[in-house]
């Protein structure tokens, strides 16, 4: 008996000696991860005068210029509902306004994956989104033209039944289709697709649109999604409609089993506005996930997280070009981690994800 009470008392030591160094180790990681930070006197702690980046090297988004020659919004001021919907459009080249009421989610989306020259037989025979909507809207042809307001409305809102939450079937869906007698250059856009939400007494959410999809004569389909400034505002419309910035290397044959690629946009406006970091610099990058377009060059390389958010970055495309650095200071500034603080973060993060402290 009394063996088994030495074997336990030194099983314990052991328990506890084990704990310290775990907590050892853990103290270690976390001042290692963050001793860039620690300052005696204003200056840096263990690694002397020089900044180091610690962060992982984030990957740059191969991405394309892609001018959209349509604008599509709905004005604040409308009643916002089935018998009054007003919105305001604009178009640089000659187009067709195709509208449908109550067009079932699943169906549009595939619809919209296939082929450009499917799509246009559709058209031309008069069999867009045929029985894949509950009732066809308002059909205009028009040519090129500024900011011009049309109103939308349903004779008969009990005609459509769109369910209940979560809904099969979109309330509006409104198509912007390019009319060309020549074909059109793969990369051009031939088509802006808007999927409308209108508030009812069953889906309470404010009238707004819901997704916009931008078709190119290639056959890609990309979501397009707003750039936010470092005021918090999307990026606006200046006086001619916006380019956006499309993935590269992607086509609806190849990726039809994908995701829809995204398209961020619009990239034009009134003003060049600073980085929000060094105010010194042109802002340049735009960082994902969150699409905060706040920081120049310069500044990207001493950041990990979103200056305006605080999120995460994992990855970034440039809006424009950054020919105001020196070549040597665009190369420093994404340059790669120290091996050993790369490994040391790459564990850190895993042990964070592991406790659930992310």
């Amino acid at each position: 008996m009394s063996t088994m009470l030495v074997s336990v008392a030194e099983l314990s030591n052991i328990f506890s000696v084990l704990a310290v160094l775990i907590c050892f180790c853990a103290m270690v990681l976390f001042i290692l991860r963050n001793m860039v930070v620690f300052r005696l006197h204003g200056d840096e702690f263990v690694f002397g005068g020089n900044v180091h980046p610690v962060q992982p090297q984030i990957p740059q988004m191969k991405m394309m210029k892609v001018h959209i020659p349509f604008t599509f919004k709905i004005q604040e001021s409308s009643k916002s509902s089935y018998n009054d919907l007003q919105c305001t459009l604009s178009s640089q080249v000659n187009y067709t306004l195709h509208s449908f009421w109550g067009v079932s989610i699943r169906e549009l989306h595939l619809f919209l994956w296939r082929p450009w020259g499917a799509i246009q037989n559709a058209v031309r025979q008069k069999t867009l989104l045929s029985g894949y909507c509950q009732q066809q809207g308002i059909t205009l042809q028009k040519g090129p033209h500024g900011d011009k307001t049309i109103t939308m409305h349903l004779p008969s809102p009990e005609s459509i039944d769109l369910g209940t939450p979560p809904r099969l079937c979109y309330p509006l869906v409104i198509f912007l289709i390019r009319d060309d007698t020549e074909t059109p250059h793969p990369d051009e856009t031939v088509a802006l697709i808007n999927v409308v939400h209108i508030k009812d007494s069953v889906c309470t959410l404010p009238t707004s649109i819901l997704a916009q999809y931008l078709k190119q004569a290639n056959g890609q389909l990309s979501c397009l999604k707003p750039l936010y400034l470092a005021n918090g505002n999307p990026l606006g419309y200046d006086d001619e409609p916006p380019s956006v910035f499309c993935e590269a290397g992607l086509n609806s044959e190849a990726d039809k089993e994908s995701a829809t690629p995204t398209a961020w946009g619009p990239t034009c406006t009134s003003q060049e506005q600073l980085c929000v970091v060094c105010q010194y610099f042109p802002l340049s990058r735009a960082l994902l996930p969150c699409r905060h377009t706040c920081i120049c060059a310069s500044c990207f390389g001493k950041l990990d997280r979103c200056p305006m958010c605080r999120s995460p970055i994992r990855s970034f495309f440039c809006i424009r070009k950054e020919d105001y650095l020196p070549a040597e200071a665009r190369s420093s500034s994404d340059a790669k981690p120290m091996p050993l603080h790369r490994w040391l973060l790459q564990w850190n993060d895993r042990l964070i994800d592991f406790l659930g402290f992310h």
